[in-house]
């Protein structure tokens, strides 16, 4: 493997016990973690796939290395070779940010056996933490309350069907070894029991390596709220208050805050003594939070404990003035964490959005295309996490998150204005993003007077969606400008970012519109021709119809999965199948025929 040729200034030590860090993530989350190495004295190691060549962490890495082929299976979940890059690159210490492998145990131990120091905590108190099932024993034991839940991973169809006599509907099937929404079912029906089984194991095998699931009973309107815990290897463990992360779509948090509105000081100290039981129970050390169902009479169930930090950090950083990310680098090199006492107040109000490439109006459809223009707010109390700029190529085999909009302000509504003025100047084109949709949410009026559940978004999508505008896409963002030579026309692309033009022919086509206009954004899948075309670009995961197959209108015949989310494409009429065009494992692209009706 080569290095990339990067070019830094000399470092000034600061005192700091890692000469070098891999950062084993993307994005965002490796452009925070570069920064406060950077302050730290420490140079950074970057590890990019094929997809990310040119991506704004690889350019603000001290060294970056290439890792293998986009697909996350041959890059950032490739632990041999996030191995012999540390290696090559002498890093005495690895972060792994949030996802792919940071609360995987054989991935910690494997560092922990080349002689390296896991930026984490402890493999034990990932595996016990990290299996859902044995962290729940563990919280029980020690008095923490819990959502009525199987003792064991699932075995069966039959497993279900047992705890569904007991508990009755609904009911949630979980992975195992979880997290991020991920390898979730909620089941209301007997007849979609086996199909929930098998998808969220499905996933669970796909995103975590472990096809084991659980069953618990299913709240209905309950809110979403996690503790931030932080403690180190000299025995301190504290909590830096909650974050209320109710508002989410498909288990997929979409806008976080902190201080919760549901939370009282009172509360607060309740549930994080909670926390720190259950982090206790680990013998936990680093950034880690334990997450809680909060029903309508204030009561509260333990759900799970996520050893890594958060996507939603920030704002905990916020109201605490707390780098969770220097702490993790000081308690993993056996510091003292700098930070102490837990906190029963917070210091005013944060809010955070995430802006993700996806389309609100058709579905939330991912949005994999290049960003033409990137404008990031500021101003007062204006923080924007970002792995993306103007240039950027938004590839499907990672999830959708381009950034995190975060503001502060002394009080909730102050905030709440000062992100709707931030999420103004915010400007991404290119892609279909969510910022307009998080604009609807944050001027509802559920959200204004905090009257809200998890099941808020899913249930009010409709409305909160029907008054977007339409979505256009400009036929000039690939193309800036076409040039007419001896009455010839040619697209002119130039990027000066990274010095580059390119020229082509404009292909004549009648029905094609011309690279300066601009144009609704079809749903290529709602078509009403014998042809269902695939509605966007992505990997095939699995085809359930057949050739001579009658299909109902409405059924799910395909599932696509893009940016790590499966989504399933439906037949757009009744008829009979007279060819599949795909099979499992085929990357398919915008508009791409799937299958052909009689």
């Amino acid at each position: 493997m080569q290095p990339t040729v990067t070019i830094r200034g000399p470092h000034v030590p600061g005192g700091s016990m890692f000469k070098k860090v891999l950062v084993a993530n993307r994005g965002e989350i490796a452009v925070r973690i570069i920064r406060t190495l950077r302050e730290l004295g420490i140079r950074s190691i970057a590890a990019f796939s094929d997809a990310d060549r040119n991506a704004l962490f690889v350019e603000l890495a001290d060294e970056a290395y290439f890792l293998g082929a986009g697909p996350s299976t041959a890059s950032y979940l490739n632990i041999q070779a996030l191995l012999e890059v540390a290696s090559l690159s002498g890093a005495d210490a690895v972060h792994p940010g949030y996802g792919f492998l940071a609360e995987n145990a054989e991935f910690a131990q494997a560092v922990a056996d080349a002689r390296m120091i896991f930026i984490g905590p402890s493999v034990d108190s990932i595996r016990l933490m990290g299996n859902k099932v044995a962290a729940k024993q563990a919280a029980s034991r020690l008095g923490v309350p819990l959502v009525p839940g199987t003792q064991e991973p699932v075995r069966s169809l039959a497993d279900v069907e047992n705890f569904v006599r007991q508990h009755g509907f609904p009911v949630a099937v979980k992975a195992s070894a979880g997290g991020g929404g991920r390898g979730i079912r909620v089941v209301r029906d007997p007849n979609a029991l086996a199909d929930a089984l098998e998808r969220s194991s499905r996933e669970a095998q796909t995103y975590f390596r472990d096809p084991a699931v659980y069953v618990e009973r299913y709240f209905e309107h309950p809110r979403h709220v996690e503790i931030q815990v932080l403690g180190d290897q000299h025995g301190n463990l504290i909590h830096l208050g909650e974050r209320e992360c109710s508002l989410q779509r498909m288990h997929q948090k979409l806008i976080e805050e902190a201080p919760s509105t549901a939370v009282s000081s009172a509360l607060r100290a309740q549930m994080g003594e909670m926390a720190l039981r259950a982090a206790s129970a680990a013998q936990y050390w680093s950034a880690g939070t334990v997450e809680f169902l909060l029903d309508q009479s204030g009561a509260f169930y333990f759900l799970e404990m996520n050893t890594r930090i958060q996507v939603e950090h920030p704002v905990t950083e916020m109201v605490t003035g707390t780098d969770l990310i220097k702490e993790m680098v000081l308690v993993a090199a056996g510091e003292a964490m700098t930070t102490s006492g837990s906190r029963s107040d917070l210091d005013g109000h944060a809010i955070e959005v995430r802006i993700n490439a996806e389309d609100p109006q058709n579905g939330f459809r991912p949005s994999t295309t290049s960003i033409t223009d990137y404008l990031a707010p500021g101003g007062p109390g204006v923080r924007v996490d970002s792995g993306v700029r103007a240039g950027s190529v938004i590839p499907q085999y990672y999830d959708s998150l381009l950034s995190k909009l975060i503001v502060w302000a002394h009080d909730r509504e102050a905030a709440r204005l000062r992100m709707l003025r931030a999420m103004d100047e915010y400007r991404i084109d290119g892609p279909v993003t969510t910022l307009p949709f998080a604009q609807s949410l944050l001027t509802s009026e559920e959200f204004i007077t905090s009257r809200f559940s998890t099941t808020f978004v899913e249930d009010e999508l409709s409305r909160l969606v029907a008054h977007l505008q339409p979505v256009v896409t400009s036929g000039s963002a690939q193309s800036p400008g076409v040039v007419r030579v001896g009455g010839r026309e040619f697209e002119v692309e130039v990027n000066r970012k990274f010095f580059r033009v390119h020229v082509s022919e404009v292909e004549k086509a009648p029905s094609v519109a011309s690279a300066t206009s601009r144009a609704v954004r079809p749903d290529v899948s709602k078509g009403r021709g014998a042809t269902l075309a695939s509605p966007m670009h992505g990997t095939v995961l699995s085809v359930s119809a057949a050739q001579g197959q009658t299909v109902e209108a409405g059924q799910t015949v395909i599932v696509i999965e893009a940016m790590k989310m499966e989504n399933d494409v439906h037949v757009h009429r009744s008829g009979r199948i007279k060819e599949v065009h795909v099979r499992p494992g085929d990357t398919v692209e915008t508009g791409q025929p799937l299958l052909t009706l009689e």
